[in-house]
């Protein structure tokens, strides 16, 4: 057992790409955590998503052993987190199991948006912050310019900020040293009722569940009852161990460490993350504070391209929410696409990831429907309903009002591009609560409604600021707005799967510009198509499929008019006729090409 005096346990935090990662993989390999035959790039990185898009995606954890300089040895639990807005959540809950946290800053960039709100949250859990300027061997490194900002912006003395190459290793044995003398140990009494935070769960296919854990008071071994305190429910433990990042089982573990434990549950659904575990016979008195639940913010419907993959669909939904526990799903049905699940995710980048892992690791073939969040309505008859799905809305005579989430989005950005920033973030209905400058950048402050957020604002804000704007945004309650609902008609026919929620003044031009989208990609018929785009029983927008024609005055040479006269009325009847009963078939290409509309 280790001294509660020799424990460190700290999280790295950063913006995107400024190197947690390579940074865990140098902290492991000076400690000898693996052998250089099974080191390779970004190790925790598990996901094979991960790893092709570089990002962290799942908040993962390690146990060193450290020999310092003093001749001690300590035991160091490092937590990688990821740096998107989209994985907040994966963030604070590994925050919470810390007491300290290594504030990585790439020396050439500085202090971006992610860096602040990561570096907030650290601060709200009592952390203790060592800045690390990372990647100072580069050309267009500025360590005393970053040093500048991080005061200025951050507020942390960066006077004795660690100056560290992640790739080449340079400076990592002084991180260590840092970690060692300038982070508070863990506290805990190992004699107390077990109270353990639950951080994290995942599903194994031999083992169950694997729970992740940092244990406060008391001892976790095998053979225990724990019973988990929000549910209730008891189970018996089979194993605990670390991860030194490779499984190692122990034979217990002990107050200020972190590492997991298997009980043979079935279902992730039974762990809830930031529950407190204790055991069945001798009960923690209170559960610790845990975190407060992930709320979905964006919602959309995945439906089978083919219906007979339905129920291969449900059974790969669930398989990965026990994996990822801020994913929602519920079933539903349209009339256009069959039946399919409505989920909730916390940002757009959360939604490609689960839609391409649903692809890749289950081989289906998906089709989405466009991204939209929670709207409130409140009824002429006083009651309050949550609308998920535009095509549940209900008759607008019987709606008082309709209220929409807003945000609070904090936008970091050269000045150079600060106009072309603003002028995106008013064509959004943005409100611009400040701005300020810090050494040569921006930092404006708005107000926006998160339906103009979901559905392209970030490729937007990259492609004008040339990436280098970045962006982070946290909830900020409802507001009520003037808002319709955008319904498509085909051939006189509504394709619910289209149809959206907008703001009255965008909802022409959305209108126009679906129906013009819509014309070039469904296929021609033998008879003409109209595509309308309407608010309720009034069309703002239309475009017409013209048909095809066979030529059935082919065989005429000559003669008398009237007979080809005849020939052409006998075909335009049968249009007429083919028109009242015919269908038309949207290819599932078509709604993809039509959901990923820019405004180009």
């Amino acid at each position: 057992m280790t001294e509660l005096s020799h424990i460190r346990n700290f999280s790295i935090i950063a913006h995107i790409d400024h190197g947690k990662s390579t940074l865990a993989d140098r902290l492991i390999q000076v400690c000898g955590g693996l052998t250089e035959r099974e080191l390779k790039e970004q190790v925790l990185d598990t996901m094979d998503i991960e790893r092709e898009r570089g990002i962290t995606i799942k908040a993962q954890t390690v146990r060193l052993t450290y020999k310092a300089k003093n001749g001690e040895t300590y035991q160091l639990n490092l937590m990688d987190t990821p740096g998107h807005v989209d994985f907040a959540y994966e963030v604070s809950r590994s925050l919470a199991a810390c007491e300290g946290s290594l504030l990585v800053v790439d020396a050439s960039q500085g202090v971006e948006a992610q860096t602040l709100a990561n570096v907030y949250q650290a601060i709200d859990n009592n952390h203790e912050i060592i800045p690390v300027l990372n990647k100072v061997d580069l050309p267009a490194a500025e360590p005393d310019k970053v040093k500048e900002q991080i005061e200025d912006v951050i507020g942390l003395d960066a006077s004795d900020a660690l100056m560290v190459s992640a790739k080449s290793g340079l400076g990592v044995p002084d991180v260590l040293e840092a970690i060692v003398h300038r982070l508070p140990a863990p506290k805990g009494e190992k004699d107390a009722p077990l109270k353990a935070l639950l951080v994290d769960s995942w599903y194994d296919a031999y083992l169950g569940v694997i729970i992740l854990v940092r244990i406060v008071d008391g001892i976790l071994k095998p053979g225990m009852k724990i019973k988990m305190m929000s549910t209730g429910s008891v189970y018996p433990v089979d194993q605990v161990g670390v991860f030194t990042p490779k499984r190692e089982v122990l034979a217990s573990l002990t107050p200020g460490e972190v590492g997991f434990f298997t009980a043979g549950i079935k279902a992730v659904a039974d762990c809830n993350v930031g529950d407190t575990v204790t055991e069945d016979k001798r009960s923690a008195a209170e559960p610790l504070p845990g975190f407060k639940p992930s709320v979905p913010v964006v919602f959309c419907g995945l439906f089978p391209a083919d219906a007979a993959e339905f129920d291969q669909l449900r059974e790969s939904l669930g398989k990965l929410r026990l994996n990822d526990a801020s994913f929602q799903f519920e079933t539903e049905s349209s009339a256009a696409l069959g039946f399919g699940f409505r989920c909730g995710f916390l940002g757009l980048l959360h939604l490609e990831i689960i839609q391409e892992r649903l692809e890749r690791e289950f081989n289906l073939d998906l089709v989405t429907t466009a991204p939209s969040v929670i709207y409130k309505l409140h009824m002429t008859n006083g009651t309050m309903i949550e609308l998920h799905n535009p095509a549940d809305m209900p008759d607008v005579m019987k709606i008082a009002k309709m209220e929409e989430p807003w945000i609070k989005a904090t936008i970091l950005v050269p000045d150079t591009y600060l106009g072309s920033v603003l002028t995106l973030c008013t064509e959004r209905r943005g409100i611009q609560l400040d701005l300020t400058y810090v050494g040569g950048r921006a930092m404006a402050v708005y107000r926006l409604p998160l339906n103009e957020v979901v559905f392209d604002f970030y490729d937007r804000l990259k492609s004008v600021s040339r990436g280098y704007a970045s962006f982070d945004y946290q909830m900020d309650g409802y507001e009520e707005g003037e808002l319709v609902k955008l319904s498509v008609l085909v051939n006189g026919d509504p394709v619910d799967a289209l149809s959206t929620i907008v703001h009255r003044s965008h909802a022409e031009h959305r209108g126009r510009m679906l129906c013009s989208k819509l014309k070039d990609l469904i296929p021609r018929q033998l008879f003409k198509i109209a595509i309308q785009a309407a608010i309720g029983a009034k069309v703002i927008a239309r475009e017409t499929i013209s048909a095809m024609r066979k030529d059935v005055t082919a065989k005429c040479y000559g003669g008398d008019v009237s007979r080809k006269r005849k020939l052409l009325d006998k075909q335009k009847e049968g249009k007429k006729r083919m028109r009242q009963v015919g269908n038309v078939e949207i290819p599932q290409s078509a709604f993809l090409a039509a959901l990923k509309m820019t405004e180009d």
